[in-house]
């Protein structure tokens, strides 16, 4: 990696689609030797989710869930202050609130969002864009403009990706093509227009993997686990049992089937990183990132229903797409070409960063010798500084080695013996 090593805190949303997503960026900074800590949002959820059961009245509710709102920012200022990050990195629906990004701001702490959504759908970008040092967008069109206009003219467009990691092939037993199998399947929410297209496909084995199908009696019998959440391991088995895996993107326009939209859902790397088949409805971004023999396209319900019927009797054709897909996505559409994409953008925004070799002095000297195998071990360069091998150490699992330990006891030490700075 020609950058220097970084650490870099991820904000985590509470719930929702960004939530692995901001995972698998964490996994790809690592893989790029940045030192990642998260801050764990989820676990605030179900604080949040017991809001909504007290019966008050919305105003009062919306009095609520802000103060949780401030109250779980305040912790990602805590979190920003013990583990000193030179980058703040928030996902979409992360809970960092006006507030919290002005004290950032306040404290020169570099700040981005990945704004992974829809921004005609979910407009609260406009509230919290201009607060944010860059704002990283899965969209093209007149969002740039209007995110100018809002006062956040550093934005750029990164689309969407898979991880080699979790999503892959896989060999799967009898067993499994049985419970996951099927001629058609589809992984994902309940949205209008999926609604009105599946239930053209109910002449198929067909099966509805996902939540937010409720009340509707004619795919009832084709919705599998009754609509619960389908876990990450679980879709990747569906996508590799599935013969065609239909990929339709979401519109809540009443009457639309086919959105026409520009960005490029996960699910269309991920399948294609399984090397599983899909047909994918027409996205206008999509000819930047595949070629046409790379994917399957439907730009039409009638079109959907003929793909069916073509690739459902070849099965070379499918193979064959499927493998130029996987490749594609292997090439250049993994987290770890977005995150080195998007850390190439922010070098610019984070002030230089050196070394810190005097440290090694402080170590034992018959501890010295494991040094190397140790910064190895956590992904580390041997220009790392003292608090990025202490951050590393304190991140990982498993029990501590003495060199570790060692590291630890001085940090301990320095806490203890360093004269604090006065509050600002």
């Amino acid at each position: 990696m020609n950058e220097p090593m970084r650490r870099i805190l991820i904000v985590l949303p509470m719930y929702g689609g960004s939530l692995p997503i901001g995972r698998y960026c964490g996994q790809a900074l690592r893989i790029l030797g940045h030192v990642v800590e998260y801050f764990e949002a989820p676990g605030f959820h179900s604080a949040f989710s017991a809001l909504k059961t007290l019966r008050v009245g919305t105003d009062r509710l919306d009095y609520l869930e802000n103060s949780l709102l401030q109250v779980v920012s305040q912790a990602v200022l805590a979190k920003v202050e013990a583990f000193a990050p030179d980058l703040v990195l928030a996902m979409a629906q992360a809970p960092l609130s006006r507030q919290a990004l002005k004290r950032l701001q306040r404290d020169k702490v570099p700040t981005a969002m990945w704004f992974v959504e829809d921004h005609e759908v979910f407009p609260y970008w406009k509230a919290f864009a201009p607060l944010y040092d860059t704002f990283a967008v899965i969209q093209k069109g007149n969002f740039p403009a209007c995110l100018s206009e809002v006062g956040q003219p550093n934005a750029f467009y990164l689309p969407l990706a898979a991880d080699p990691s979790v999503h892959h092939p896989l060999s799967l037993s009898p067993l499994e093509r049985r419970k996951y199998g099927s001629e058609l399947s589809f992984v994902g929410a309940g949205y209008p227009n999926r609604r009105l297209a599946f239930r053209q496909l109910i002449n198929y084995d067909l099966r509805i993997w996902g939540n937010d199908w409720d009340g509707e009696y004619l795919l009832t019998p084709f919705l599998q686990r009754n609509g619960q959440r389908i876990d990450t391991d679980e879709i990747v088995r569906i996508f590799n049992a599935s013969t065609i895996n239909i990929n339709l993107h979401s519109s809540v326009r009443p009457g639309t089937l086919i959105a026409g939209g520009d960005f490029v859902n996960p699910r269309t790397f991920e399948l294609a990183a399984c090397g599983a088949f899909q047909l994918v409805d027409r996205r206008t971004l999509l000819p930047e990132l595949f070629t046409a023999d790379e994917l399957a396209v439907f730009d039409s319900m009638s079109g959907l229903l003929q793909a069916v019927e073509h690739y459902r009797a070849n099965p070379e054709a499918r193979a064959e797409i499927a493998a130029r897909g996987r490749a594609r996505v292997l090439a250049e559409h993994t987290y770890v070409h977005r995150m080195d994409t998007l850390m190439a953008h922010l070098q610019s925004l984070m002030p230089p960063k050196t070394g810190d070799p005097s440290w090694l002095e402080e170590i034992p000297s018959d501890l010295r010798e494991d040094l190397d195998r140790l910064l190895a071990k956590l992904g580390l360069n041997p220009s790392a500084s003292f608090q990025d091998v202490v951050c590393a150490v304190r991140g990982q699992g498993g029990r501590l080695g003495r060199l570790e330990t060692a590291i630890l006891f001085l940090d301990e030490w320095k806490k203890q013996y360093t004269p604090k700075r006065p509050e600002k």
